[in-house]
C-alpha cells in the first residue's frame, strides 16, 4: 500500500520530531550527568580545602607563636610586623589565584561542546541539501 504524498510528508516530520527529541533526551541526560559529577567534585573539594586550611591555620599560628617567643627579647615588635605582613601578602596572593581560579568555565563543557557539534552538523546538512536542489 503506497502512501500519498501528505502521509510522506507526515511520515518524515513525525521521524524528524522523533529524532529531535531522543537527541535533546540524550543532551539532556549528559547535562545532569556533568552536573551531578561536577556537585560531587565540589563536595569533595570543600571538604578537602576546608580540612587543609584548618591544619594550615594551626601550623601558621604555631609557626607564628614560635618566631615571636624567638625573638620576645630583642626584637618582638619586628618579629610580630615581619609575621603579620608575609601573612597578609600570602593571603592575598593566594586571594588572587582563587579569583582567578574561579573565573575559568567549566560547567557543562561537554554538553557545550555537544550540542556545537549538532549545530555545525544540522548547518552542514542544510548547506548540502540546498547545493543538492540546485
Amino acid at each position: 500500500m503506497a502512501l500519498g504524498p501528505s502521509q510522506r510528508v507526515f511520515s518524515a516530520v513525525k521521524r524528524l520530531l522523533g529524532s529531535l527529541v531522543a537527541n535533546s533526551e540524550t543532551r539532556l541526560r549528559l547535562a545532569v550527568l556533568e552536573l551531578e559529577e561536577e556537585r560531587a567534585r565540589i563536595v569533595v573539594l570543600f571538604m578537602l580545602a576546608g580540612a587543609s586550611l584548618l591544619l594550615l591555620l594551626l601550623g601558621v599560628a604555631t609557626l607564628t607563636a614560635l618566631v615571636i617567643i624567638l625573638f620576645w627579647d630583642t626584637y618582638r615588635i619586628t618579629a610580630i610586623v615581619v609575621s603579620a605582613g608575609t601573612l597578609i601578602f600570602l593571603s592575598l596572593l593566594f586571594a588572587l589565584i582563587a579569583i582567578r581560579q574561579a573565573k575559568r568555565h567549566t560547567l557543562l563543557k561537554e554538553t557545550l561542546k555537544q550540542l556545537s557539534a549538532d549545530r555545525a552538523l544540522l548547518e552542514a546538512n542544510q548547506y548540502d541539501q540546498a547545493d543538492a536542489r540546485r
